[in-house]
């Protein structure tokens, strides 16, 4: 009994403390195809796989509900802690080549996901690369801005020597 409560209290941190999770079924899949997506995973997430009832009362404890109708069959669970869009991606990606592997639902930013939602996750761009365009429009906004700001002490500097050279030949 205290081994199911130590499991329960720590898939309850889990939860807490995950940027999101992804609720999978793995059905078929070898030892060897389930360490190679844990692999796979490792920089964003950890991939554990989890009994059912407990993982229920964990993720109840942790205010979560919308697994409880999911949680059937060989359950694993991706405990996103880095960028959630590259576990949506190597998540798909995985279940293209490997099509035992089954998202049946997810967890993110406190709203449910449905397993196409996930599957929308993993179409979104990388945060570097949405972090790289952001940077992109700050950088060409600044050279606009610097332009707008030296256009006039141009035109300036432009009139100033027009009329400069306009008495030099009036004189």
């Amino acid at each position: 009994m205290a081994n199911k409560e130590a499991t329960v209290a720590e898939l309850t941190e889990n939860f807490r403390s995950s940027n999101a999770v992804v609720l999978t079924e793995y059905r078929g899949l070898t030892v060897a195809q389930l360490k190679q997506l844990r692999n796979d995973l490792r920089e964003h997430a950890t991939y554990a796989v989890v009994k059912n009832t407990l993982t229920k009362i964990a993720a109840n404890e942790a205010g979560i509900t919308s697994f409880d109708d999911a949680l059937a069959g060989p359950s694993a669970i991706a405990f996103v802690h880095g960028d959630t869009v590259a576990v949506a991606k190597t998540l798909r990606d995985f279940a293209k080549a490997n099509p035992l592997l089954v998202v049946k639902s997810g967890y993110f930013d406190g709203a449910p996901l449905t397993a196409d939602e996930v599957n929308k996750l993993a179409d979104l761009e990388s945060r570097e690369v949405l972090l790289a365009k952001l940077a992109g429009a700050f950088k060409a906004s600044l050279f606009g801005a610097a332009y707008m700001f030296n256009a006039p002490l141009a035109q300036a500097v432009r009139t100033v020597d027009a009329l400069r050279a306009k008495q030099e030949s009036a004189a």
